[in-house]
């Protein structure tokens, strides 16, 4: 008994190191085995990084190819971790995924598509393009536009009296007194440089036209009375005449007929040459501005604006460019320099209508031209001509007010505008009327 406990005793370290060794395989084996699916855990959340995914692969690869070398050799990189295809991120346009560019996240605009068989061949490297010009459809165009030249703000002086035309201050505001004692302030009544444009749906600039200037009378605003009341543009556009119309703003709804920068020399022709650039972009077509520069003139002045007209003619700059004037019941002043350029423009024609307000005047410079061997018309049956001089009195019931539109007859400006268009002699004055003319009344 006393020699088996020593026997047993020598026997333990040799168990326990071939337990410990077999203790120590079982660890390593499980540490192989542990390794890959750790880094795999800590690359949760991450982008992969290829490095990293290759060097562990390698690893996996030596181990596993201890025991599993059929295996291994087919369990690569490229095998477990494929490179992904182009239609797997970027699916096709018959997929259900459909494909978008950032145009097509644009606002649309409408395309209206030329039948193929209207459009004419062109050469694409041509010196002289082949490619005819085709004017696009609009509607009738009535806008304001402001401008540099026209009557106001005016800082200068007046003609009449050689004095500033800005001639009452009080504080830090400058105002003008009227001729009828009335004291009118700039920043109220002669601060507006908007013009009326109107361009109708049937104008073509490449066609012979015409413009026509139209100088409103006291206490008027552009759409409440030229374009609302009076129907200017409406009358331009009925008349069917190849015509456009600028109408400046004058005085503000006022009793006062100042001209404002139309007192000054070459004044008119600096607002045409601004007009005609205005006209040019508004009718989309910027070349064109040579054909508004060069185009003749027709100027009505209703009531007051007979000051700006007058002059408009004697110190405008383009006086030969104007090819006929029309006064609706606006004689009140000026006859010697309508006169003046009738007598100077026999090319031209004139017409004055006038009820028993300015009756007195007109017959003064009816009397004046008759004296300078000038003939003189009373009615407006026959047809308008080159050096053609009309006057005409209109009846009791026609009222001042309604001047515009109902003179010798509705629409006297429409009326003046189809004369023009109808009348063969009358080429000088560029007029195309895109309705049948009417007949001579």
């Amino acid at each position: 008994m006393v020699g088996a406990v020593p026997k047993l005793r020598a026997n333990a370290p040799a168990d326990r190191t071939t337990s410990g060794a077999r203790g120590r395989v079982l660890r390593v084996g499980l540490f192989s085995a542990l390794v890959p699916l750790w880094l795999t855990l800590v690359q949760c959340g991450k982008a992969p990084n290829p490095a990293a995914l290759a060097a562990n692969s390698q690893a996996n690869v030596q181990v596993v190819a201890k025991t599993h070398a059929q295996v291994a050799s087919g369990d690569t990189f490229e095998d477990r971790f494929p490179a992904p295809q182009f239609k797997e991120r970027f699916p096709s346009a018959s997929e259900s995924l459909l494909q978008r560019q950032m145009s097509d996240f644009s606002p649309k605009r409408a395309v209206q598509q030329q039948p193929q068989a209207e459009q004419a061949p062109y050469k694409v490297a041509s010196l002289e393009p082949q490619l005819p010009y085709k004017r696009p459809p609009r509607e009738d165009l009535t806008t304001l536009v402001s401008m540099k030249s026209s009557a106001f703000p005016y800082f200068g002086n007046n003609p009449a009296s050689d004095a500033p035309f800005l001639n009452i201050s009080k504080g830090d505001r400058r105002g003008h007194r009227s001729y009828s004692g009335r004291v009118y302030w700039q920043d109220e009544t002669y601060s507006d440089s908007r013009v009326l444009v109107h361009v109708p749906e049937h104008f073509d600039v490449r066609k012979p036209g015409v413009i026509v200037v139209f100088f409103h009378g006291n206490g008027a605003t552009l759409e409440r009375d030229v374009r609302d009341r009076q129907l200017v543009p409406k009358q331009i556009t009925d008349s069917g005449a190849n015509a456009v119309l600028l109408a400046p703003q004058m005085a503000v709804d006022a009793a006062d007929s100042s001209a404002g920068k139309f007192w000054q020399a070459g004044g008119f022709k600096r607002f045409m040459e601004e007009s005609a650039n205005h006209l040019a972009r508004l009718t989309g077509d910027p070349n064109s501005a040579r054909a508004f520069a060069n185009m003749p003139i027709v100027i009505v002045g209703y009531s007051g604006g007979f000051l700006p007209t007058a002059w408009s003619l004697e110190v405008g700059g383009i006086s030969d460019r104007v090819r006929g004037v029309v006064l609706l019941d606006a004689v009140y002043g000026e006859m010697d320099k309508f006169a003046s350029w009738i007598e100077s423009h026999r090319s031209g024609f004139f017409v004055s209508a006038y009820t028993r307000y300015t009756a007195r005047r007109d017959r003064e410079l009816m009397s004046l031209l008759r004296q300078k061997g000038i003939s003189v018309s009373e009615d407006m049956d026959g047809p308008l001509r080159p050096g053609s001089v009309v006057f005409v009195e209109t009846g009791e019931g026609i009222t001042h007010r309604d001047y515009v539109t109902r003179a010798w007859t509705r629409d006297p400006l429409k009326d003046v505008l189809v004369k023009m268009s109808a009348t063969p002699a009358l080429a000088l004055t560029r007029v195309a009327s895109t309705n049948p003319p009417a007949s001579s009344r």
